[in-house]
């Protein structure tokens, strides 16, 4: 369970936007809701879940926004000329920018040294798709984090702050 040591980057496939995340991520999941499905052009999608001030861009990216389940808008940035979507960041119910957003997991240099600890929205995951009998589970949206970023500490104490 040890993690690659920070910085950690990543970027779109065509390699004209690349970050680097400064700060331990809050917390890794696992969305199986139907639109992650479709954005994803697999089962599942991969969030990292960071504060928007650990992650340091380079290069142009595009946006496109859809209002999410919760009512909320939800910036998709992509790279504009290769397509891949690399982050997601919401609007907050004041219309603020969120101070957190999600950096979709397999755009990580070091994706296979990260394992998702839970998984959301399993009410429309895939039939194929077998989940880890020991990962937080929920049918939907939950609540909040508090569990997923909890379960993201234990599980990697060195990211505790």
């Amino acid at each position: 369970d040890r993690l690659p040591p920070l910085p950690w980057t990543g970027g779109c496939q065509c390699g004209q936007v690349r970050y680097r995340l400064t700060r331990w991520p809050l917390t890794y999941y696992a969305c199986h809701c139907t639109e992650c499905q479709r954005q994803s052009a697999s089962a599942f999608g991969l969030s990292l879940r960071v504060e928007v001030s650990s992650v340091e861009i380079e290069g142009d990216t595009g946006k496109w926004s859809r209002t999410g389940g919760s009512g909320s808008e939800l910036g998709a940035l992509f790279c504009p000329r290769c397509g891949v979507r690399l982050f997601h960041r919401w609007n907050g119910d004041d219309g603020e920018l969120a101070d957190v957003m999600n950096i979709k997991g397999g755009t990580l240099d070091q994706s296979r040294f990260v394992a998702p600890i839970g998984h959301i929205w399993t009410a429309s995951k895939n039939a194929m798709t077998i989940l880890p009998h020991d990962s937080l589970q929920y049918d939907r949206q939950p609540a909040d984090d508090d569990a997923l970023i909890a379960e993201w500490h234990r599980i990697h104490p060195q990211t505790a702050d």
